[in-house]
């Protein structure tokens, strides 16, 4: 019968070692706040290139009240709260109206097309045709910025420096 036993230092044990130390792990956050906060910033610039009216007139369809006040309130939630997340500033507080947002685009958009972000309808002249976007990255934008909010924001973080500060 096998037993199951520490391993002592065998020569797998240390290939992964680097993964296990502190200084590793403190590093983390950074990726995801630039993910979450590029990404954020770029949906925001592209309502904001497209013209906000344009964006407001979808909302309207939709049935979101204020259309036009709700259009400047999302980009600018984006846009800002982007940069901040990506500059590690005040993170837990953009959080909040940036999961409200994602809660939205949830439930008001992206609910009836199911989980999936990506569903390749067909291959027309050599390029995929996708069909509408499903849940998983709004998922994937909320768990990040929950590792944020109760990790923190990591190294070189506005957040950190003023902490320090105080």
């Amino acid at each position: 019968m096998n037993e199951l036993r520490p391993s002592s230092e065998g020569e797998n044990s240390s290939r992964f070692a680097f993964l296990k130390v502190p200084l590793f792990a403190r590093w983390v956050p950074i990726p995801l706040r630039l993910i979450v906060g590029y990404g954020f910033m770029e949906h925001g610039f592209a309502k904001l290139l497209k013209g906000p009216e344009n964006f407001a007139a979808i909302l309207h369809t939709i049935g979101v009240p204020a259309s036009h006040l709700m259009a400047w309130l999302t980009i600018l939630t984006e846009l800002i709260g982007g940069l901040a997340v990506l500059l590690g500033a005040f993170v837990p507080l953009v959080s909040l109206p940036m999961a409200v947002l994602l809660f939205v685009a949830i439930f008001t958009v992206h609910l009836p097309y199911g989980f999936s972000s990506i569903k390749l309808m067909s291959v027309t002249a050599g390029r995929a045709q996708f069909g509408p976007p499903g849940y998983e990255c709004d998922l994937l934008y909320l768990a990040c910025l929950l590792a944020l909010v109760l990790g923190g924001s990591g190294p070189m973080a506005i957040d950190g420096y003023l902490r320090r500060k105080r």
